[in-house]
């Protein structure tokens, strides 16, 4: 099964945060089949421009250039993101990834235990 890596997992290594190296690992056994969501660009882009950290987003677009796959949530189906964030009392981010996940039939790897919600509907590997 191929998986939508949230946010946090890129995040925990480009900050150094407790789990950085399983994360790296992580990202190193799967790399060629990582796929995020151009949300999880923006967020990044977002906290990292924040922080003055320009040259870690680019080394991070590089990357992934290399590495992965960037996916999206065509327009016409945002309104799923509503109705994902009501079913499972979710965020905004946490609907967005689940409603890219769900598009593109893939499971979602995260630090963030608020997906055991939508673990009925999707696999969730937690890290």
């Amino acid at each position: 099964m191929d998986f939508l890596f949230d946010t946090n997992i890129f995040l925990e290594v480009l900050l150094g945060q407790e789990k950085k190296e399983s994360c790296k690992k992580l990202l190193v056994d799967f790399t060629g089949t990582i796929f995020l969501s151009e949300f999880t660009v923006h967020s990044i882009g977002v906290i990292l421009f924040k922080q003055k950290k320009f040259s870690f987003f680019n080394s991070f677009v590089t990357d992934i250039a290399n590495n992965g796959k960037i996916i999206t949530l065509p327009l016409i189906k945002y309104p799923r993101i509503s109705i994902i964030a009501q079913k499972y009392q979710l965020d905004f981010d946490d609907s967005m990834q689940t409603a890219v996940a769900l598009e593109h039939k893939l499971g979602i790897i995260t630090l963030d235990r608020d997906f055991r919600k939508v673990s009925t509907d999707l696999t969730i590997r937690f890290l």
